[in-house]
C-alpha cells in the first residue's frame, strides 16, 4: 500500500468515538487530505464530536447507512478517484450489553453492512481498505498469555461474534478477490468523545456527581487499556504502510482489572471508594484480554506513545471540561444538533 497516493479517506462511522478521534488526528497531521465521513447517526453517532473540523474545506459528511448500497455509493462518489482513496471501516454496533439484549442489529450492521461496503469498494476499485475490529473476537484468556494475530477466533458474545463474522468477510474478500484489505484488532480504548454508556466515561460522570459506580461481578475482569490517540495513529500506520491480507493487533501495554481502573479514577478525582457498587455479572463475561502488539511494532514501527499514568488524567480533564457535551448525550439532546445543522 503506497501512502503517497492517498488524497482522500472515506471513514465509516466517523461520528462515533474512535471515528471522530481519527478525523481530528487527520486534521492535525494530514491536513492536506480530504475526509469523507459516512455515518448513520444511530444513538452513538454524534456530530457534535466534529464541530471543530466540520467547516474544514476538505471535510464532507454523508448521512447514510452502510447496509444500504445507495448510501455507500453516494459516499464513494463524494470521495472521488478510487486510486487516491483509502477506506477506514469503523461503523459498527459495539456495546456488549446491548448485544446480549438483542443481537439482530449487530448482525445487520456488522456483518451485512460490512459485506455491502466490501462489494461497493471492490466495484469502485478502491486500492486501500482498513477494517477496524476488536480483540474480543479472540474470546477470553486465562491468567497467562496474549492474543496474537494467529490466535484462533473464539467469540463469546453476540457483539464479538458479529465482529468475527465481519473479519472473516474481509479475509474472504482478500483471498477470493485479491481485495487490498487489512484488519486491525484493538484492545479497550479510552479518551475524549466516548459514549457515556462505556465504562470509563460512565465512571467519571457518576463519580463527579457522587453517584454509585456499578462494577460487574468481582471487578477483576482484566482489560488492556489503549489511549484512543495511540489507536488512531496505529490505524493510520496500517492504512499507509500495512500489507494487504494482514492482521495487526493494537494494544496499550496496560493490563488492569476493572476494579483497579475505577479506583484510579476515584483517586484522580479525590472521591471515596465507597462509591463502588458491585452488581450482577454480565452473562458470558470474558475474564481477561491482553494484546501482543509485537507485529505492528516490528513491521510498521508503531508503538503507544501514551502511558496510562499520563493519559488517564488527560481523559478525566477532558470530561470535566466538557460537562455540557456529556449532559446532552445523557439527555438525548445531542440528536438535535443534526436537525439544526443539516435539516434546517
Amino acid at each position: 500500500m503506497s501512502a503517497n497516493q492517498i488524497k482522500t479517506v472515506l471513514i465509516t462511522g466517523g461520528a462515533g468515538f474512535i471515528g471522530s478521534n481519527f478525523i481530528h488526528m487527520l486534521a492535525e497531521i494530514r491536513p492536506d487530505w480530504n475526509v469523507v465521513n459516512l455515518d448513520a447517526l444511530t444513538y452513538a453517532g454524534n456530530l457534535e464530536n466534529l464541530t471543530e473540523v466540520e467547516k474544514n474545506p476538505g471535510y464532507t459528511f454523508v448521512h447514510g447507512d452502510i447496509c444500504k448500497p445507495e448510501d455507500v455509493k453516494r459516499a464513494l462518489d463524494a470521495a472521488g478517484d478510487p486510486d487516491q482513496v483509502g477506506v477506514v471501516h469503523m461503523a459498527a454496533e459495539s456495546h456488549v450489553d446491548r448485544s446480549i439484549a438483542g443481537g439482530l442489529p449487530f448482525v445487520t450492521t456488522n456483518v451485512l453492512g460490512t459485506q455491502v461496503l466490501l462489494d461497493a469498494c471492490r466495484a469502485a476499485g478502491i486500492t486501500r481498505f482498513v477494517h477496524v475490529s476488536t480483540d474480543e473476537v479472540y474470546g477470553s484468556l486465562g491468567d497467562e498469555g496474549f492474543f496474537r494475530e494467529d490466535t484462533p477466533l473464539a467469540p463469546n458474545s453476540p457483539y464479538s461474534a458479529s465482529k468475527t463474522g465481519s473479519d472473516l468477510l474481509v479475509r474472504a474478500a482478500f483471498h477470493t478477490h485479491g481485495f487490498p484489505a487489512c484488519i486491525t484488532r484493538c484492545s479497550n480504548n479510552y479518551g475524549p468523545y466516548q459514549f457515556p454508556e462505556k465504562l470509563l466515561p460512565l465512571i467519571i460522570g457518576n463519580a463527579q456527581e457522587d453517584k454509585p459506580l456499578p462494577i460487574y461481578g468481582d471487578g477483576l475482569y482484566v482489560r488492556d487499556w489503549l489511549y484512543v490517540r495511540d489507536h488512531t495513529e496505529a490505524i493510520l500506520k496500517v492504512l499507509e504502510e500495512g500489507d494487504a491480507g494482514e492482521v495487526y493487533n493494537i494494544g496499550g501495554n496496560n493490563e488492569l482489572p476493572n476494579l483497579e481502573l475505577v479506583k484510579a479514577v476515584l483517586s484522580e478525582l479525590g472521591k471515596p471508594e465507597s462509591l463502588i457498587t458491585f452488581v450482577k455479572d454480565r452473562p458470558g463475561h470474558d475474564r481477561r484480554y491482553a494484546i501482543d502488539a509485537n507485529k505492528i511494532r516490528m513491521e510498521l514501527g508503531w508503538e503507544p506513545r501514551y502511558t496510562f499514568a499520563d493519559a488517564l488524567p488527560l481523559t478525566i480533564r477532558w470530561y470535566q471540561s466538557n460537562g455540557e457535551w456529556m449532559d446532552r448525550l445523557r439527555s438525548g439532546e445531542y440528536r438535535e444538533y443534526y436537525k439544526l445543522q443539516y435539516d434546517g
